[in-house]
C-alpha cells in the first residue's frame, strides 16, 4: 500500500470522485477540465474542495435523521 492516505483504493471511487469534482466545478464556474488543471487559481480549486466537503457533510447529516 502507498504512503500517500489521498489515493483511492477502488477505481468505482476515483471515478464517482473526478465526477463529483466536475459537477461541483460547473455548479461554482470553475472551468475545469479532465486531467490537468494547473491553470486555475488556487481559490478556485479551494472552491471545488470546499463545496464537495460541505456536500458530503450534509449528505452524511441528512443520513443520521
Amino acid at each position: 500500500m502507498s504512503s500517500n492516505s489521498n489515493q483511492l483504493l477502488n477505481q468505482n471511487a476515483r471515478e464517482a470522485m473526478n465526477k463529483f469534482k466536475m459537477e461541483i466545478a460547473a455548479q461554482v464556474g470553475v472551468p475545469l477540465k479532465q486531467g490537468y488543471n494547473g491553470d486555475i487559481t488556487a481559490r478556485q480549486a479551494g472552491t471545488i474542495g470546499g463545496n464537495m466537503v460541505k456536500k458530503m457533510i450534509d449528505s452524511y447529516e441528512k443520513g443520521l435523521h
